[in-house]
């Protein structure tokens, strides 16, 4: 696979703007273990390759373990997920999948019972953040296997 175009370079002013939402979402107070299975997850969903390598890098240098990773995209089926983490997951799912179903009152109502307000109103801009991500880094054709995830400190 090629890479189509260099986006940030013909238009650095929105990777800047999209950057910093992420930027915000990550500063947000989430649970980075939660964002991940998120990012991760959708990007699943999407097919996006280059995201899928990010977010499962970046989820193992922040201590992820494999057989979550692994078993991610049959999370219903484990018991390796939380419920706050299993209705993260369902409302990643409704949201990415928008087409189907809409964003079902079911679904909802667990997410938001979960998280509340303010975690479902963070969790769900993620959610659209991401999915921007997915749809940058498929249209452009980003190369999987080149992201490398930068170093932790110690908080």
């Amino acid at each position: 696979m090629t890479e189509r175009l260099r986006y940030g370079k013909a238009f650095p002013e929105g990777i800047h703007a999209l950057l910093d939402l992420g930027k915000t979402i990550n500063n947000s107070g989430l649970e980075r273990s939660l964002l991940h299975l998120a990012f991760t997850r959708a990007s699943q969903l999407n097919g996006c390759a280059y995201c899928i390598d990010m977010h499962t890098k970046d989820a193992r240098a922040d201590g992820e373990t494999e057989q979550r990773l692994y078993a991610l995209d049959a999370w219903r089926e484990t018991p390796f997920f939380t419920a706050r983490e299993r209705a993260a997951l369902a409302w990643t799912e409704a949201l990415t999948n928008i087409q189907q179903g809409h964003a079902p009152d079911e679904v909802y109502e667990e997410a938001h019972r979960e998280l509340g307000d303010a975690d479902l109103v963070k969790l769900t801009l993620a959610i659209a953040y991401i999915n921007a991500w997915n749809r940058i880094a498929i249209g452009f054709r980003s190369e999987p296997g080149t992201y490398q995830p930068k170093p932790r400190t110690a908080s």
